[in-house]
């Protein structure tokens, strides 16, 4: 067994559209920073599953990478009335935690997540990534470049 084996992570939708298969790469992907060190939310987005980038049906899907020293990968608060959206999260270390907070301002939900763990938001409202200052800790250089990866993925 290897190593460092390959893992894959397969997302699809139905489909009522039939588009050619396309390879997309990190060099099709235009990425966008956005955000600021000085709100904790300074994050690059890279969208592979996007109108400018592949024809799609109704699933968009990409990858948000967090700069370092930054918590928060949804802010400002955003919503979701007609869609879902799913996130994976991977590269976290092994007790480092997500906290979605999801629902009503008066009532709200929240998923605990944790690395290589998947969930299912429907109607987003709010999310938060959370330090817990026992809990998470930088191991090394990659740590020091990107604390966390999450591929998100959106159904219209």
């Amino acid at each position: 067994m290897a190593q460092n084996p390959a893992k894959f992570y397969y997302n699809c939708a139905p489909a009522h559209t039939t588009y050619p298969t396309k390879k997309v790469t990190p060099a099709d992907v235009a990425p966008v920073t956005l955000g600021d060190n000085l709100t904790s939310n300074r994050r690059t987005i890279n969208k592979y599953f996007v109108p400018d980038v592949l024809e799609t049906c109704q699933l968009s899907m990409g990858l948000t990478e967090l700069a370092p020293g930054n918590l928060w990968n949804t802010m400002p608060c955003h919503t979701h009335e007609r869609r879902m959206e799913v996130y994976f999260y991977f590269n976290m270390e092994e007790n480092a935690c997500v906290f979605h907070m999801m629902g009503q301002p008066q009532e709200t939900r929240h998923i605990v997540m944790h690395n290589e763990a998947g969930g299912y938001l429907p109607k987003l409202v709010y999310s938060l990534r959370r330090r817990h200052p026992g809990l998470y800790v930088h191991l090394g250089g990659w740590w020091v470049k990107t604390r966390s990866l999450m591929i998100w993925t959106t159904l219209q």
